[in-house]
């Protein structure tokens, strides 16, 4: 339709045998708002002309398509309307061409919508959001936010505890019971895998270990 250009095309028709209605779309986010209803001057006619068939036993074919014509003409001046109507509760982007709603999609400081020109203290606070998400999971990968943690082993003995040769249990660098040196073993703060307690770097990714 060529009424349509001036506008969206992003519509639905609801119109149904009593009357017409559509629903247009904002090209940005998508939210649909439905135009004023109208009635259908032929469905009611078409309703009252049923009602007298059925006592002079119809009309025929001629009736249902000069209906259908008249409907046609009808539908292509209500829709007219409605885009009248609807081109009043959505903003055109001079940018991009894009018909978008004002409350989610449009900036009125730059006068565009807001794919052209993004709210700038939106994005702002969506950056800062991001970045302390970021953050937070950072810590999490490197251990710093264990420290509230209770780091018993399952067994009962401390998180850091190796066991000697003779069986002791050590939290040292030295056996408290034969005085041999423990060679500990340690996990990767960044992947979590395991490695020889005297590894500088983890084997795994590389980590280098403080």
């Amino acid at each position: 339709m060529g009424s349509l250009i001036e506008f969206t095309n992003n519509y639905s028709d609801r119109s149904t045998n009593t009357g017409y209605q559509f629903e247009f779309y904002c090209d940005g986010c998508g939210t649909g708002l439905m135009s004023p209803f109208k009635a259908s001057k032929i469905g009611i006619a078409g309703s009252l002309l049923s009602s007298a068939s059925s006592f002079l036993g119809g009309f025929g074919n001629a009736k249902d398509n000069a209906q259908d014509l008249l409907r046609g003409k009808e539908r292509d001046e209500a829709l007219k309307a409605a885009v009248v109507e609807m081109k009043q509760h959505f903003k055109l982007c001079g940018r991009c061409g894009k018909w978008v709603c004002p409350a989610a999609c449009w900036n009125d400081t730059r006068n565009m919508c807001e794919k052209c020109a993004p709210d700038l203290q939106e994005e702002m606070v969506a950056a800062q959001n991001t970045v302390t998400a970021e953050h937070m999971w950072r810590q999490a990968r490197q251990g710093d936010m264990a420290k509230n943690i209770d780091m018993m082993q399952p067994d009962g003995k401390p998180a850091d505890a190796a066991t000697c040769a003779c069986g002791a249990v050590v939290t040292g660098k030295f056996c408290g019971e034969c005085g041999a040196e423990v060679k500990r073993r340690r996990n990767c703060p960044n992947c979590d895998a395991d490695n020889s307690g005297a590894a500088k770097f983890c084997g795994n990714c590389g980590h280098k270990f403080g």
